[in-house]
């Protein structure tokens, strides 16, 4: 399941317009990175190190038994043709990240698709929230997280990791300078990876926090 990926598309969603709060090319960008990070999480994919077959950094596919979904899949099939830089895997999986995971929330009837008025030869959508039972958790553990300093759940460190790479927590929240000033430090902090020594972890998070590093880097330099 692309829990990070779908999460973070729905927490981007404006409740007034139905549209993702986050413009694009930055959105497109953190979609595909959060796809990736659901892949690392589900330990299907890391970056290799020194002394491994192809250079360092790049993105590996691995075996393991988690299943894949129509937002993974394609996304580790990529991977697991050639291993890439981060960079270029993110900007590859940017075209299509957002179609699949908005075909995905609609089928499992998570948000509608309604067309809107044509802008041009583009034809636009949005995409009301069917239930607030998914996107309601999810931004209270990003708030505590914040704002509280609670340890935060592997999801919800991926998606504020994700969001302070690009500059896009201001799609999320709107705060003072004071305010700013704190979520960025706490933001930073958690983008850091410093969320690993806050609670219990197994393979899987360690894994996570590995590959975010990489992957949050590579943002940066695409922002």
């Amino acid at each position: 399941m692309a829990q990070i990926a779908e999460d973070l598309f729905l927490l981007l969603l404006d409740n007034a317009s139905g549209q993702p709060g986050l413009d694009n090319p930055r959105r497109g960008h953190v979609l595909a990175a959060a796809t990736l990070l659901d892949l690392a999480h589900a330990q299907r994919i890391r970056p290799a190190v020194d002394g491994e077959p192809v250079p360092a950094g790049r993105l590996i596919a691995l075996a393991a038994p988690a299943p894949l979904d129509p937002v993974t899949g394609p996304a580790f099939e990529l991977v697991q043709h050639s291993a890439l830089r981060p960079r270029s895997a993110i900007k590859r999986l940017s075209r299509h990240a957002e179609d699949r995971l908005v075909e995905q929330l609609a089928l499992t009837g998570q948000i509608q698709r309604i067309s809107l008025r044509p802008k041009g030869f583009r034809k636009t959508y949005r995409y009301p929230l069917t239930t607030r039972d998914r996107v309601g958790p999810a931004r209270a553990m990003l708030l505590s997280a914040l704002f509280d300093r609670t340890p935060p759940a592997p999801a919800t460190a991926a998606a504020i990791t994700l969001l302070h790479a690009v500059d896009g927590l201001g799609a999320l929240l709107s705060l003072n300078d004071r305010g700013w000033r704190w979520v960025h430090g706490r933001a930073g902090e958690i983008a850091a990876g410093s969320w690993v020594d806050e609670s219990p972890t197994g393979l899987a998070e360690v894994n996570l926090a590995v590959t975010a590093s990489a992957i949050r880097r590579a943002l940066a330099q695409l922002a």
